[in-house]
């Protein structure tokens, strides 16, 4: 049985808070509580490994289970790729570059071994796995884009999130309008999603003097953990609904 969330609007608005969240998340860990990337790496990498674990031994579709270990991956990408930005000093370029890397060879070596990279229809393990490990990588890399986009590029915050909000209008009407593969435009607006997200999370939690609107991450992570809790019980209500009239 798929255990995978079906792709519809719903999952999109879910994705994005979750993804936000995860910025908020990952920065009040790191940065805010002052606890530095390399612990809250490790922390939040422990707290994917158990969610992913939990979610790989689960024998149907549970909308919380399935959206904690988004939320996870978006949290651990977040200070993982701050990690290697700055810790590390390779900068936003460079680290972008080496996850743009990462994420092609798992998607890959995914295409090869399982002859498909559609989500809608992941039945063995592996598929899984390969899924949970490609988002791992894509919310990493959308965190090192966010970040260059709103700090290197000139745009600022509400530039950048412009600019990826046009991005992703044009996915959308290239799904609806061409003949274009649809695991690729998935894949695409997947990982487009993520740098939308570390953006509007930049957006929400930073000074007006840098461009942002200063709800702080304790604030902005409350807004959005709120935002996230409604869909996952409307989705959850929505599940069983339709279960019932399967039965």
């Amino acid at each position: 049985m798929n255990k995978i969330a079906k792709v519809t609007v719903s999952f999109w608005i879910m994705k994005i808070c979750a993804t936000t969240l995860g910025e908020t998340a990952g920065d009040l860990l790191s940065m805010t509580m002052d606890v530095g990337y390399a612990v809250s790496s490790i922390i939040l990498l422990s707290i994917f490994l158990i969610s992913v674990i939990a979610q790989l031994r689960s024998t149907a579709f549970h909308p919380v289970l399935f959206w904690t270990v988004i939320l996870t991956t978006s949290t651990a990408g977040t200070t993982m790729s701050d990690f290697m930005d700055r810790t590390l000093g390779l900068g936003y370029t460079k680290g972008s570059m080496i996850l743009v890397g990462c994420l092609l060879v798992v998607l890959t070596v995914w295409r090869i071994s399982e002859k498909t990279l559609s989500i809608s229809n992941i039945q063995t393990t592996k598929a899984e796995l390969f899924y949970w490990t490609a988002i791992l990588f894509s919310n990493t890399l959308g965190t090192a884009l966010g970040d260059f986009l709103a700090d290197d590029s000139g745009l600022g915050f509400l530039g950048s999130a412009a600019l990826i909000a046009g991005l992703l209008g044009l996915i959308l009407l290239a799904t609806f309008f061409t003949r274009l593969d649809r695991v690729m435009l998935f894949w695409f607006a997947f990982v487009l999603t993520r740098p939308f997200g570390a953006t509007f999370g930049d957006l929400l939690t930073k000074p007006v003097a840098k461009g942002g609107l200063n709800f702080g991450t304790i604030g902005s992570s409350l807004i959005l953990a709120a935002m996230l809790i409604i869909c996952i019980i409307y989705t959850s209500m929505t599940e069983r609904r339709v279960l019932r009239q399967l039965r």
